[in-house]
């Protein structure tokens, strides 16, 4: 039987799968031992004082003194539960369109009978804060009740700027919400709930956080809290106030995913040894190496303002006439190298490096040697010496 390159003659890859799409990432073996763990009772005390930890921990890397809530869900159900507790049917929301994740969570937000603005873009910048503070300047009634905005664009590795944000909310003395998803950026780029003035913060636990799928979070502050009071879309899972009773005891309204709070416990003590501006620096760092390969093969990435680039992942461009999709299927099958597809209207048109969470120096250099070999085979037009490239950003 004829094998392809590279794989064992069992048809199994030998040595361990490069996962480097944008999340799922890597879940360290530390967090997955901690997972291996007998499921205990979650109405007794020894999960009453994991759930105390965990809850009381999270804060910290939301950067926030404010109650995160947390969610079995995956970062969908947390979209929803920011939206359907502090909203009425009706009520005007403005987003902006930076990418495919900011697309479905207006489409989340129409199907809840929320009137969406939608402020266009081109899904190679990040949302515009001169742009939203003209559109809420216009709105002298407030009618619109909340601004929604992805904060790294997990589909074109395009970050907004939350803080300016921020400022040109107050600067037009508009009261509407901020709402930001940071499903692809908490842990790995600076985020700031409270200095930032954000509302309510969405997150997912697959990502910087180093777990698998199954957590999602709203961080909300005191505005926030206070809207839901007489927000009037149907929530009953998703109730904010159903939660914040029994979390102040360290349990859960219903049965919470166990397991994942032993990973999650892991996981926040992780970023805590390793100091959150260290977390934030090393995935500048291997940001920084990763478009230095991209540029000496002479390749573009998507984000179009360096001010915007992604600290969590890298989407590059393909050449006219070649697929993105043909190329990450020889570098899966040739290198055993999970890279992100495009998605919505760069589908085909670009990959991602997913660099984020649990990663290193040799990780990305292994990453970036298969990238480039992969180019080679596919016959995708380009200049040799991005590893080289890569290797003299990180040896300084």
């Amino acid at each position: 039987m004829k094998l392809a390159k590279g794989l064992a003659l069992n048809g199994h890859p030998s040595g361990r799968h490069f996962l480097q799409i944008p999340g799922p990432t890597n879940v360290p073996d530390r967090i997955l031992r901690a997972m291996d763990y007998p499921t205990i009772d979650h109405r007794g005390p020894e999960f009453q004082a994991l759930g105390k930890s965990v809850l009381e921990g999270i804060r910290s890397i939301f950067q926030t003194e404010q109650p995160v809530i947390i969610y079995p869900a995956s970062g969908t159900g947390a979209w929803e539960a920011a939206l359907v507790n502090t909203l009425s049917p009706g009520d005007k929301v403005l987003m902006c369109e930076t990418g495919h994740f900011a697309s479905l969570w207006k489409r989340l937000a129409e199907r809840l009978q929320l009137d969406v603005m939608f402020i266009p873009g081109d899904w190679r910048h990040g949302a515009n804060p001169q742009r939203l503070a003209d559109e809420l300047r216009k709105d002298q009634a407030h009618s619109i009740k909340a601004v929604c905005v992805v904060h790294n664009e997990t589909s074109t590795g395009v970050t907004s700027q939350i803080a300016a944000i921020r400022h040109a909310m107050d600067e037009a003395k508009h009261p509407a919400l901020l709402m930001v998803d940071t499903i692809s950026s908490l842990a790995s780029v600076d985020y700031q709930h409270d200095a930032w003035g954000v509302d309510v913060t969405v997150a997912g636990s697959q990502k910087g956080l180093m777990l698998p799928p199954g957590l999602s979070f709203n961080a909300i502050s005191a505005k926030a809290l206070k809207a839901s009071e007489s927000a009037k879309l149907p929530r009953s899972y998703w109730d904010w106030q159903d939660m914040l009773g029994p979390n102040a005891q360290g349990f859960f309204p219903y049965t919470p995913a166990s397991n994942l709070l032993y990973g999650l416990h892991e996981a926040i003590a992780m970023l805590q040894e390793e100091g959150l501006p260290q977390v934030f620096a090393r995935h500048q760092r291997h940001a920084a190496a990763t478009r230095a390969a991209v540029g000496a093969w002479g390749l573009e990435v998507l984000a179009k303002n360096p001010k915007e680039y992604s600290p969590a992942l890298t989407a590059i461009l393909m050449p006219d006439g070649h697929s993105a999709d043909a190329f990450r299927k020889i570098a899966l099958e040739r290198f055993n190298l999970s890279l992100g597809q495009g998605l919505g209207k760069v589908s085909g048109k670009v990959f991602r490096i997913g660099h984020l969470g649990d990663f290193n120096d040799l990780m990305l250099m292994g990453t970036l040697s298969g990238v480039e070999m992969a180019l080679a085979i596919a016959k995708v037009p380009h200049q040799p010496g991005g590893v080289r490239a890569a290797m003299d950003i990180l040896q300084r």
